[in-house]
């Protein structure tokens, strides 16, 4: 009988060992689930948040929609009157017609040898304590002509 209680206990005591090793062996799995659970969470939440805020600018630019369809409306009122006008002989609207038929041409970009600004292009000029930097074409350029015109 003796022996029969030791066989028993020592079951139990490898059972117990057994247990517990199925609880060490699931805490990774379910820190993994765990940790993906809040991933999923966290992003459904950003989702519905960035939703939120599309469907806040939708909401503020349709205003500006309706007022561009507006315009939009009136600009092609406005071709079909001139195109009617211009049937009709007047020179203006005719003349206006014929432009607006026409294709723009391109502007052809010039080559890559050809420097952008000349050497002479930029130069330095003192004006009291400031010294500034002047390129021609540029809004330095047309400050220093309306400068010089005062």
């Amino acid at each position: 009988m003796a022996d029969e209680n030791e066989n028993v206990a020592a079951e139990d005591r490898s059972q117990d060992a057994v247990g517990g090793e199925k609880t060490a062996s699931n805490l990774p799995f379910i820190i993994t689930l765990l940790a993906l659970t809040l991933y999923f969470g966290f992003q459904t939440l950003q989702l519905a948040s960035d939703r939120s805020n599309l469907t806040a600018v939708k909401s503020n630019q349709e205003a500006a929609m309706q007022e561009a369809q507006k315009v939009q409306v009136q600009f092609k009122t406005l071709v079909t009157k001139t195109s009617q006008l211009a049937d009709q002989g007047h020179a203006g609207a005719r003349m206006v017609m014929e432009k607006q038929k026409l294709p723009q041409k391109p502007r052809p970009n010039p080559p890559n040898s050809v420097r952008r600004f000349s050497p002479r292009a930029s130069r330095t000029r003192s004006q009291g304590p400031r010294s500034r930097v002047f390129q021609r074409g540029g809004l330095a350029a047309q400050q220093t002509r309306n400068s010089r015109q005062k």
